[in-house]
């Protein structure tokens, strides 16, 4: 697969990629793909697995809905989204495509079948199309996590096929590293190379900068919209309050640089958590990383410049797609080691990019930042990307600029090496057991704190 840095970083909602973005493209280009729209006369999903099982705390059902309707995650206007599920509610119809209405009940027309799970992966979907005078259609796509999906039989996403092969490609964070240093390039560089295969210098630029415009919108929403996050657990979002104890306080504590890391990755993850506009990096349930990370390298390192947010999201993207070829960043297949994990070490590669770190460094800092999740579970509390994912983006931020900073201090030589953490990723996830991958069936899920109200 030919990932792009814009593969995984993409611009959608909230609350996961994998439960609400992956199952919305799944409903569109099942709809999409079908030839006499004229003569559907009723649409079933049915959720698989762990989309059945935290489904409707990621708001599964209605990410199908907007899918149905022909809305993208990209475009739809996050305000938009209500008035669209409640006239669906009211007309007891749908328009698909936005064309031919047909009767709907998400009721009767989505299923949320908790007792089976697909072989191939846990999240999984069938989507049975029916016709006036013509046999029903049934397809089957896999939600793999980070808002990629595969339509059975298929061995990559639609958004990667096609694309010709780039001029630098690599498979292992070691192969990474030998193409750079035999051709005397960063890894930035080498990624970047191999971009403007696919597309020009001036599109790659807008679309970096509008990565982290995106980005950077959705920390300030966050620090500024107060309220309670949907889902009934009655979370309060902390992050404008926790803003404003940070802008008036009178002390100059040293750790106080991490509040405020920890407050833009809250800021972000409350946001993700509200449904709003967010972008995968790589996933939805770690999209507060990245975020935070640069925010810290803008507002606090000396030097930090446009260039380097760019250099910092081509290099994470070479360490994501490392991730995503060779283990998983998908909590449903490996727990949250391959989200914040992932997130993580991405984010650590980047800042040591952006600080000025060597190839090695920055490998360096990767392996770090993913040797420190390793076995980490995804356990939300009533599949609600809430207890604890927010915080755990606010703790992985903080090790990715730990780690960083370590890497900064060696000279990139160390014992255990990114490819073999990564492996370590796959092997952990594999021996995990599956009440600990986004079922809420384990850990943290079933201490029974999910009753009426979260008091923070």
């Amino acid at each position: 697969m030919n990932i792009s840095v814009f593969d995984l970083f993409k611009i959608g909602i909230g609350p996961s990629s994998s439960h609400t973005i992956g199952p919305m493209r799944a409903a569109r280009i099942a709809l999409e793909q079908t030839d006499h729209l004229e003569e559907i006369v009723r649409v079933k999903t049915i959720l698989y697995g762990s989309l059945a099982l935290t489904g409707k705390g990621h708001g599964t059902d209605k990410a199908i809905m907007l899918g149905l309707s022909g809305e993208r995650q990209d475009e739809v206007n996050t305000k938009d989204i209500p008035l669209i599920l409640s006239r669906i509610e009211k007309d007891g119809g749908i328009y698909i495509l936005g064309k031919k209405f047909i009767s709907f009940n998400s009721s009767n027309d989505i299923e949320f079948n908790v007792h089976e799970s697909l072989a191939f992966h846990p999240n999984a979907l069938k989507i049975e199309i029916y016709f006036r005078n013509a046999p029903a259609l049934s397809k089957i796509f896999y939600s793999i996590g980070g808002g990629f999906i595969l339509q059975d039989g298929e061995t990559s996403d639609r958004s990667a096929r096609n694309r010709p092969t780039p001029p630098y490609p690599f498979i292992s964070a070691n192969e990474l590293l030998t193409i750079c240093s035999t051709k005397s390039i960063s890894i930035a560089e080498l990624i970047r190379e191999n971009e403007l295969s696919w597309l020009d210098e001036a599109n790659l630029h807008r679309g970096l900068d509008c990565l982290w415009d995106a980005m950077h919108a959705c920390i300030h929403r966050g620090l500024e919209t107060p309220g309670i996050l949907p889902g009934g657990l009655e979370v309060k979002r902390r992050a404008p309050e926790m803003h404003q104890q940070l802008l008036n306080s009178k002390s100059a504590l040293p750790h106080q640089i991490f509040d405020w890391i920890s407050l833009f990755a809250i800021a972000v993850n409350e946001e993700n958590a509200a449904g709003g506009q967010v972008v995968t990096a790589p996933t939805n349930g770690a999209a507060g990383i990245i975020p935070a990370v640069i925010k810290y390298y803008i507002d606090y390192c000396e030097g930090a410049n446009q260039a380097g947010i760019r250099t910092f999201l081509l290099t994470a993207s070479a360490i994501g797609s490392l991730f995503k070829r060779n283990a998983s960043i998908s909590g449903a297949e490996v727990g949250c080691q391959g989200e914040v994990g992932a997130a993580c070490a991405m984010a650590a590669a980047g800042l040591t990019a952006a600080l000025g770190g060597s190839n090695e460094q920055i490998e360096n800092a990767a392996e770090i930042g993913i040797e420190h999740h390793l076995g980490m579970t995804c356990d939300p509390v009533g599949g609600l990307v809430q207890i604890p994912c927010i915080e755990r983006n606010a703790m992985g931020s903080i090790k990715a600029v730990n780690a960083a900073s370590l890497a900064l201090k060696g000279n990139g030589k160390h014992a255990i090496s990114l490819d073999q953490a990564i492996e370590t990723v796959k092997t952990t996830g594999a021996d995990m057991q599956n009440k600990y991958k986004e079922t809420s069936l384990g850990g943290l899920a079933i201490l029974g704190i999910a009753k009426n109200r979260i008091e923070c």
